[in-house]
Formats: structure tokens, sequence, C-alpha cells
């Protein structure tokens, strides 16, 4: 093969040269950018998404009640105490002596207000051994957090007096400052170490410091670029700190992996003999081509979250798009380029133990070469056990529970708050955080209003939903109510969930519902669960739709063959199946969970199976257009449709495996964090690329083409008039004469 010019077709193509020839342009146009990005993402400043647009439904029409009429919700607080023993009552002067020492201790920090005695509101539990003294915290109630510590020392000043009683705070602030001591730096350090650990695994691929630091460089300028985008469309579509955290994680993943493609082709070819300038294009024809493929593949994926009209996932969702788009981009350009500028230096810095790759010649892998050996011989054998053992492990998610965790399924009994939220809970069933009806009147005032809203705390009492005692807040000036009331079932969903649906569904219909032009939303953490779970639920079709016949879309256009595009589609829907089967057996049933540092807690967290599906679909693409591109350069270039097979799958397997190891431990990192429904984000993402890299890629991919042959390349007639969006993009046709069939004619796929 020769190393002369040759004119290519295709964007990858044609900006990896241009880049290559005008290297310091590239680079420089490259970090202008991301500089312009941080600077106007820092001049516009960040818009998070607001309380009243998290959710749709009742939640969103009462959140937007209080906020229009300008009531300012402070953080409440509750002190729970309760007898140790059975001896004690509310009623004991011991009892009333901790009641009042306690309401004098927290207006003694100056930092309450509203401060209520149980003896006056009638909070005593049903066997009188506990009773709630209430009260808010002056201030904003997003930094409460901040201001709560006095208030905690004085309740812990009158629980060392009152040895025979448990004296102990809950609330909205103490929360916020408890879980941001145990864990507010759980996230920086999984973010902070995903980078060293991505670094490290790179050293060891490439074996030259340089080499490995490249990869690592690209991501980090998309992710800052990103970050300064996203202060700038906030102003649109609002941000979440989630967005931050999702898009940091798919930045590292797609970035490293898409600089890894590109870098791993450019020294396969330079170790095959060709010149700095052809391998530079031939890596961007051919990787160039398969990371734009992938790449626009994933933004698709990720722009399914769009259609969930959840603001949590529409910034996610924005946010990962974005990344992709931007690590894509970079790939095809300024990488070309600092590779251009670097030539033999790429390799410096090199690692004496790793200066031997372990692979046979032609960088193929001689692990996935024996594999693939067994794999090719008995296809028929190895798709029905692969298959079978992915079904298997897919099977556990028919029985699939999702609902948004409680305190003590989130957090598990670490913590004396959470202890503290149980018995809260036991003894008051749903006070810790009761059902609220925000009710919006012309005049609230008006007997028939009055009367309605008594009818209501009665019904909601008899009805069974709720115990007591139902609690009703006027604000005269607004025309509005707040009702608050207490579940029957407590922190368990499913039984607080049905006396909120006794309360819309027959309650509020038979009272406040008979009078015109009363509004009256019922909000809270059980409501609140509800309508996001019905949200998501009618969204799942749309999104599934969008992802599923986009994605086929795009690698029929891609790859003009019907077969690749389903074949494509089927084996990333095993993936995700086996996902969430890995999921249900260790987060629901806990089967295993102790291997991950994790317990069953009987329930997936609700956002996670359409978020896995989003994320996954779109990751598996990325290996997967890598895989199937270098199959078909090998089928242009001649090779029967099995040996090309072969080829591509063993030659991509070092650089595949690369980039799986990499996903797997920065995904694993979220597995460790201390929250269940970080665990289970982290354990979901790591076990379906795992399985993706090695049965779906390694075996299955390879096994279902061996069977199919040629009609892997199958395209109707009718098809034909689709826009061709394939390429040649063998290194011959950039380094000599195309492949020719048996009659001389180029060579077809």
């Amino acid at each position: 093969m020769g190393n002369g010019e040759a004119r290519v077709r295709g964007l990858a193509a044609r900006a990896g040269g241009w880049s290559a020839r005008h290297r310091w342009a590239a680079v420089g146009i490259w970090v202008l950018f991301v500089v312009l990005a941080m600077g106007l993402g820092s001049a516009a400043g960040r818009v998070d998404v607001k309380d009243s647009d998290q959710l749709k439904g009742e939640t969103h029409t009462a959140a937007k009640i209080i906020e229009d009429a300008g009531i300012d919700e402070p953080a409440g607080e509750t002190v729970l105490i309760q007898a140790r023993g059975s001896g004690l009552k509310a009623t004991d002067a011991e009892f009333r002596d901790a009641v009042t020492a306690v309401v004098r201790a927290v207006e003694g920090t100056g930092r309450v207000t509203h401060v209520t005695s149980p003896y006056s509101t009638k909070t005593i539990s049903k066997d009188g051994r506990s009773a709630l003294v209430q009260f808010d915290m002056r201030g904003e109630p997003d930094t409460a957090g901040e201001r709560v510590e006095p208030v905690l020392k004085a309740v812990e000043g009158v629980q060392k007096d009152h040895g025979a009683l448990r004296i102990e705070e809950i609330g909205g602030a103490s929360m916020m400052k408890t879980f941001a001591d145990a864990f507010g730096d759980d996230f920086k350090k999984a973010e902070y170490s995903a980078v060293p650990v991505a670094f490290g695994i790179l050293l060891i691929a490439f074996g030259a410091l340089v080499a490995a630091l490249l990869p690592v460089a690209l991501a980090l300028t998309a992710i800052m670029a990103t970050m300064g985008l996203m202060g700038a469309i906030s102003h649109a579509v609002p941000m979440t700190d989630a967005a931050n955290s999702v898009m940091l994680l798919v930045g590292l993943a797609v970035g490293v992996d898409y600089c890894l493609f590109y870098l791993r082709r450019e020294r396969e070819e330079r170790a095959a003999g060709r010149d700095a300038q052809t391998a530079l294009r031939i890596a961007a024809a051919t990787s160039g081509r398969a990371i734009v493929v992938s790449g626009v593949t994933v933004c698709v994926a990720m722009a399914g979250m769009l259609f969930t009209g959840l603001a949590e996932f529409e910034a996610m969702g924005l946010a990962s798009l974005i990344v992709v788009a931007v690590a894509m981009v970079g790939s095809v350009t300024v990488l070309p380029a600092l590779l251009s500028l670097l030539g033999e230096r790429v390799e410096k810095g090199r690692v004496p133990f790793l200066r031997r790759r372990r692979q046979g010649g032609n960088g193929e892998s001689r692990f996935w070469t024996a594999v693939l050996r067994r794999v090719l011989a008995k296809p028929v054998v190895s798709v029905a056990v692969a298959t079978g053992a992915l079904l298997a492990i897919a099977a556990p998610a028919v029985g699939m529970k999702t609902q948004n965790l409680t305190l003590d399924q989130e957090f598990g009994d670490s913590l004396p708050i959470v202890q503290t939220y149980n018995r809260l809970n036991e003894a008051f069933p749903g006070g810790s955080d009761p059902a609220r009806m925000i009710v919006k009147a012309d005049d609230i005032n008006a007997p028939e209003v009055r009367s309605a809203l008594a009818d209501f705390r009665e019904r909601a009492v008899s009805s069974g939903a709720s115990r007591g005692p139902v609690e009703i807040e006027l604000h005269d000036a607004q025309n509005l109510a707040v009702v608050s009331v207490p579940l029957v079932g407590g922190s368990d969903l499913d039984k607080a969930g049905a006396g909120l649906d006794k309360l819309r569904d027959d309650v509020r219909p038979a009272t406040l519902g008979k009078i015109d032009g009363v509004e009256a939303p019922i909000t809270g953490q059980v409501a609140g669960s509800k309508d996001f779970n019905d949200q998501l639920a009618g969204a799942v079709v749309p999104v599934f739709a969008f992802v599923v016949v986009f994605a086929f879309a795009l690698m029929l256009l891609s790859f003009r063959s019907l077969t690749v595009a389903v074949t494509s589609i089927v084996l990333n829907l095993l993936s995700v199946g086996a996902a969430y089967g890995i999921l249900v057996a260790v987060f629901q049933h806990g089967w295993g969970a102790s291997l991950v540092g994790a317990e069953g807690v009987g329930a997936i967290i609700t956002w996670l199976p359409l978020f896995l599906f989003v994320i996954l679909f779109g990751l598996s693409m990325d290996y997967h257009v890598f895989v199937v591109s270098r199959i078909r350069e090998a089928r242009l270039r001649g090779l029967a449709t099995k040996d090309a097979v072969r080829h591509g799958v063993v030659t991509t397997a070092g650089v595949v495996t690369s980039a799986a190891i990499i996903m797997v431990a920065v995904f694993a990192i979220f597995g460790t964090l201390s929250m269940q429904s970080m665990k289970q984000m982290g354990v979901g993402l790591a076990a379906a690329v795992l399985i993706d890299a090695t049965i779906i890629r390694g075996v299955l991919l390879p096994a279902v083409m061996a069977l199919l042959g040629e009609r892997n390349w199958y395209l109707p007639k009718w098809l034909n008039r689709l826009p061709d969006l394939t390429h040649d993009e063998t290194p011959q046709a950039l380094a000599g004469p195309a492949a020719r069939d048996d009659e001389g004619e180029p060579l077809k796929v």
C-alpha cells in the first residue's frame, strides 16, 4: 500500500484533514471556544429549576399557588419528646418540665419563630408517651441548614438534663445539615476521583504519559465548555445540580472514549508502517466517522429525556446532549491537530514495564482472538447461550417496583436522624411529612368555604385516610388556606398513597369540590411521589419510541443496511434489559446486595429505569458503531463477512475493553456513595457497560453477524432512495486502490 494523497469524502475526514494542515489554528479555535463558553456562562450565571416547576400535576399547581401568593414557607422543625420506657406520660410533671425547657431553649437561640407547645396544638401521641414541639427557622428556607446548629445544640442541652426522656430534633433544616455533614463531600470525592481513575487506566492502556493525558484533557475541556454553555442555556431551560453530575459522568465517558478510538487507530496505522500524514488521514476517515455516527446517535438518545415533561430530566438530557456534541466536535477537530503537532512525542513518558502490549500483530487482542475462534466456530450455540444468559439476567425486571425512596430506604439506619424519623412516624403516622392541601378561594372566610373546610377536616379522619390531627392555617390576605393532613401509613408509601387517593377522589370532591371557584390541589411527599410516577409513566412510551426509532434511522442511513439497524436495536435492548434485571435482583430483592455495599430496599427509585434506558442506549451505540464500522471496513477491503467479523472484533477489542473499563470504574465510584439511589445508578450503569462490552460485543454481535453472513448488508430496493451517508473508509481508499469484486467492480457494502 502506498502513502499517496487521496481525496476522501465525509465530514470527519475533511475536518481531520483541515485540522492536521492548520494545526495551530485548530488548537487556537478550540481554546478560544472553551474560554468564551466559560466566560459566557460565568457572565450569564446559572438559573436553576424552581420548586414550582419540578413536577406537573397537582404538586405543580399547589406550588404555583403558593409562589404567586408570595407566601414564604419557612423551614419547619420538630422536637420529638418521648418516654424511654412505659412509665412517663405527657401529663406527668417531669414530661411537662422537659417540654417547657425545650420551648425556652429553642426560643433562646433567637434563630426560630412560631414555637408551639404540644399542649396547645394537641400533638400528643395516642399512647401519651410522645409529644411534639414545633417551630420554624428564621430566614430563607434554602439556607436554614447553615443556621440550625445553635438550635440543635440547645436541644442536646435539654436532653442531657432529662435522661428518662428521648429528646430529638428533626426537620428540613436539621436534615439538610446532617446530610451535608455526612454526605456533602460524597459527590465531590466521586467526581474528583473519576479523573485520576480514568487517567490511570489510560496509562496502562497506552503505556505512555502523553498519550494517556490527551483523552483526559479533551474530556475535561469539553466538560468545562459545556458548563459554560449550560449557564447561558439555563436562562431558557433551567438546570439542576443533578444535571451537572450526569453531565460530568457522560462527558468523561464519551470524551475519553472518542479520543481513545481516534488515538488508537492513528497509532495502529503508524505501527503498520504508514507515515504520520497518511496514518492521521486514515484515523480521521475511519475512527473519526465512527465518532460522528456514534456522537449523533448518543445525542438523539439523550434528547429522549426532553420528552418526559419533567424539569429534572429535561435538564439532564440537555446537559448530556451538549457535552456529547462538544466532545464529538473536539475529537474530530482539535485532536487530529494535537496529534499532528505532537508526532512521535505522543509516545513520550513511556512506562518501562508497559512498553510491550500483550497483543498479536496488527493490534489484535490475543484473548479475544481465542474467544472469537470458539464463537465463530459454533455461532448457533454462542447465540443461544449468550441470549439465554442475558434473558435470565433480565428476568427479575418483570417484577420491577418503582417508587421515590423514603428516608430510611435512602440512608438506612446509619444516621441518628433516620432513627428519629422512624420513631416520629411510628408515634405520629404521617406527621413527619403530612399531605398538604392548598385551598384558594375568592373569599377564604366565606361561610360556605369555612364550612367545607370543617367538613373536609372531619371526613379526612372518618374516611380512614388520616388519624389526625388535621390542621388548618388561614392566610386571609391572600385568601388561602393550608390544610395539613397526616396520612395513615406514614413512611409506607403504598399505605399512605391509598390515603392520598381517598382525599383526592372521595373527600375533596364531597366537600370543597362542591364550591365553584375553589382550587384545592393536594401536595406533599406522598403526593409528589405519585405525581412524579404518573408523569413518568406517561413519558415512557414517547421516550422509548423516539430513542428507538431515531437510533434505528441513524444506523440505517449510516450503514445502509436494514439488518445492521435491526440487530443494533435488539442487542441494545437486551443490554438494557440485563441492567434492569441486575438492579431489581440486587436492590429490590437484595440478592448479593452486600457484595456492592448495598441492601435490598424493596424498590427501585422512580426516575432510574427511564434514565438508565436513555443513557445506556446511547453509550451502547458508542461501542456498537465503532465495532460495526471496523467490520464494514474489513468487508470493503474484500474479506468474507465471517473473516471481516473476526478482524473487526479482535482489532477493536483492546480499545473497547479499555473504554469499558474506564466507564465501569467511573460508574462504580458512584456505586460507593452512601445514598441508595446513587448506588443503584452506579451499579446499574457499571453492570450494563460491562455486559455490553463483553457478552454483547464480544460474543453475541459476532455470532449473530456470522450467522447472517451476506444478509448483514441487506437493504431492500425500495429503500435505495434513502440518503447515502456511507463513504469508502478503508485504508486502501486513502492510501491505495479500492477493493474490487470478481468482475473488477469496486466492492460495495
